[in-house]
This record gives structure tokens, C-alpha cells and sequence, in this order.
């Protein structure tokens, strides 16, 4: 008698779900991720922008961190066909940094890392110094009100992510200006285009004006890969246009550790007063706060993945949630509780895997002087307006404050 073969079916698909780009308050967490999480490990999502097709999202802790890990998840896929999205614009530059697989990735990233690394940082962290004293004492000689965004928060990392990418100080504002309109989505396609245009165009004329330096800069350190032939002059360009921009998440997200801590004497009283507590603190702020509205940038699967009994099928999208990875329960008790005692060095705010944020050292340095600074010389710092007049920025892909009118 012959043997049955028996066949398990597979679990039926998660519907999709429609994720709009809604106007969110504050430094809440998105509803829609929120409600995501409590479906399962893997969803299904359809985003504003990019057709009618679905991805999957996945959001615990230990899938997100193996998708951005694994090799089988390809960005460099993803990066030449249409998914749906949250971005208006989709125009991935060649030889750009995010959308790399490895071993392009590690050569691509190698040029500019020896400017990111710890000992790197610390030699710059007197000059950044100076210039965070410079912005402080302007602000407190002029005296309160004052828009903490708009005198320090803006400023001081534009300008600590111009010293080390090189740009002259008479071309900083216009450099942050295309900078912003890129990270914005509400000028639409073509403010976005042209500001990356004049952004990039920028970036390869001054690389081509540095391959004969010795400079340790982040341009002059790409110029002189390009002329030793290790990366191609569009490769450079790709590498440096992200790093340039990555001054202003650092903006957003200590404008929204500031108002969190200006909105919870509790925590702010533990800040000031117990200064050894605050680099766990600020692991924790890093761990809690939503750096960004929904989901960055896909990846495509390469061959059938089964995660958490679902089956990813070669050619699908897949997402990853760090925030919501950020508040899995099983890795964070009580993930909605901002708790200072916590070990959130886990926490993936950074990202994971080879994409781990290249400037990540240089901003816990800008954040914990953030810190120190100001709580130093501003010890009664609060709030000028009540907490729900505090704006913030809206159809934008990284959250924050547009201002924080403070008091001292």
C-alpha cells in the first residue's frame, strides 16, 4: 500500500492594511503601528505611495533584528523596482550607501568611516564644544523667551555635521536648506528633486576640487578614494549626499527628548539631579522616542523565507519596524514606560546589521553635551507655552519639534 503524502496547508495571508500618512501629536506612537503590533509578528501594509501593492512589516524584536541581518533580504533589489511607500519621490542614486548589499556595502561605507569612529569623535568633541558654548551663550545673553530648536537644537548639529564633512562655513545654510526640503515630504516630487539636485551637485563639485588635499575630512576622504580608484566619482557622491543630510535627525530627535523631559518634571528633576544616570537616560530616550513617521526603506526577499510560520516568497517587499521593535514587551517590560533603571542598550534605534547608522557614536557625543550644556547653564529650563502649543513637524519622514519655545 502506497504511502499518503500529507500536505499542511499554510496559514492564510494577514489582510493588508492601508497606512496613511496621518498628522501624528507629539512624541506619540503611531496608532496604525500600534494596532499593527497587536495583529502579529508579520503583517501586511500598503503605504501612500508607490501603486496598489502591499509589503510586509515585520515588527518583534528578534525578526526585525534577523531580516536586517540576513542576506536573503536584499536592499539593493529593492532598489531598482516600485513599492508602495511613504515617500512621494523614489529615485534611488547609483552607488548609494542604504541601498548596498554586502561586500558593496562595506567598501562603499569604508572611505568616510574612519571619520565616524570613536577616536575620531573624541578629538572633535572640544571643537563641537565651542560651538554649542557659542550658540548657548547668544541664547541666554538675549535672554527668554527662546525657541530651543531654532538657537541650539537646529544649529549645533548642522554645523558639528559640516565640520566633519568639510563644508565651508559661508555654504552651511544653503547646504542645510536642500537638506531639509529633502527629508520633507510636503513640497511635493519636485521641490524634493530639485533640492537633491543642488544638493548632490554641490557634493561632487567640491569632491572633484579636493583629490589632490590630504584633508580628514569626509569630502576630502571620499575625493581621494575616487582618485585611488576605490570608488567611482557617483559612488562618492551617493556615499556623501546621506551623511550630509544626517545632521538633521539629530535635530528631531533631541527636540523630542528636550520636550519630553520639559513636559515631565519627574524626569527632568532625575536629569539635573543626578547627572551620573544620564547615559542610561539617554539609552532610554533613544529606545522610546518614534525618530520617524511608519517605515524607511524596504528590502526584497531572494529566496522564500519562513518567519514565525508565514512564508515569504522571493520577490516580496518586507519592511521593518526599529520603533516597533523598540517596544516589543519581550525584550522591554513595559515598553510604553520611560524608565531611566533600564538597560536599553539593546535598543535598535541606530538600526542593525550592516546598515547600522554610521554616525551613530558621534550622536550620543552630541546628545549628551546636548545635555550636560544645557542643563548646566539653563538649570531651571522649562516650557514657555503649555505642552499642547509645542508644534510639530507634520508630513515630514523624521518627527520632531518644529519649535520649543523654552524659559529658564
Amino acid at each position: 500500500m502506497a504511502e499518503e503524502t500529507i500536505t499542511l496547508a499554510e496559514p492564510p495571508l494577514p489582510p493588508v492594511h492601508d497606512w496613511p500618512a496621518g498628522q501624528l501629536r507629539g512624541t506619540e506612537f503611531e496608532p496604525v503601528l500600534a494596532e499593527l503590533m497587536e495583529e502579529g509578528p508579520l503583517t501586511r501594509i500598503r503605504l501612500p505611495h508607490g501603486g496598489e501593492e502591499w509589503a510586509w512589516l515585520a515588527t518583534r524584536y528578534d525578526d526585525v533584528k534577523m531580516i536586517t541581518n540576513d542576506p536573503r533580504f536584499s536592499r539593493r533589489e529593492a532598489s531598482v523596482r516600485q513599492f508602495t511607500r511613504l515617500a512621494p519621490h523614489f529615485a534611488p542614486r547609483p552607488g548609494a550607501l542604504a541601498w548596498a548589499d554586502q561586500p558593496d556595502h562595506n567598501r562603499l561605507r569604508r572611505a568616510a568611516s574612519t571619520a565616524y569612529t570613536v577616536g575620531a569623535v573624541k578629538r572633535l568633541r572640544s571643537r563641537a564644544q565651542e560651538i554649542l558654548d557659542e550658540l548657548v551663550d547668544a541664547m541666554v545673553q538675549a535672554g527668554p523667551p527662546a525657541d530651543l530648536v531654532e538657537r541650539v537644537l537646529e544649529p549645533f548639529p548642522i554645523s558639528v555635521v559640516c565640520e566633519i564633512m568639510g563644508v565651508p562655513a559661508d555654504e552651511r545654510q544653503k547646504v542645510h536648506t536642500w537638506t531639509r526640503e529633502i527629508i520633507s515630504t510636503a513640497g511635493g516630487v519636485k521641490a524634493a528633486e530639485r533640492a537633491k539636485k543642488n544638493l548632490f551637485g554641490w557634493i561632487t563639485q567640491a569632491i572633484r576640487g579636493r583629490q589632490d588635499g590630504d584633508g580628514d575630512d569626509v569630502l576630502s576622504l571620499l575625493a581621494g578614494a575616487v582618485k585611488s580608484g576605490e570608488l567611482k566619482e557617483e559612488e562618492a557622491v551617493s556615499v556623501a549626499g546621506p551623511l550630509q543630510i544626517g545632521g538633521e535627525a539629530l535635530t528631531n530627535n533631541s527636540g523630542q527628548m528636550f520636550y519630553l523631559l520639559l513636559t515631565r518634571p519627574d524626569l527632568m528633576q532625575r536629569m539635573r539631579n543626578d547627572p551620573a544616570v544620564r547615559p542610561a537616560a539617554i539609552e532610554e530616550l533613544l529606545r522610546y522616542i518614534p525618530h520617524r513617521a511608519a517605515v524607511g526603506l524596504p528590502r526584497v526577499a531572494m529566496e522564500d523565507v519562513m518567519i514565525q510560520g508565514i512564508r515569504i516568497r522571493a520577490g516580496e517587499p518586507v519592511y521593518v519596524s526599529y520603533l516597533a521593535a523598540n517596544r516589543d514587551p519581550d525584550v522591554f517590560p513595559d515598553p510604553d514606560r520611560i524608565d531611566f533603571d533600564r538597560d536599553a542598550d539593546a535598543h535598535v534605534a541606530f538600526g542593525n546589521g550592516p546598515h547600522y547608522c554610521t554616525g551613530a557614536v558621534l550622536c550620543r557625543m552630541q546628545i549628551e553635551m546636548l545635555f550636560d550644556t544645557l542643563l548646566a547653564r539653563c538649570p531651571d529650563l522649562r516650557l514657555a507655552v503649555p505642552a499642547d502649543e509645542v508644534p510639530f513637524r507634520q508630513r515630514t519622514m523624521i518627527r520632531g519639534p518644529l519649535s520649543l519655545p523654552i524659559a529658564w
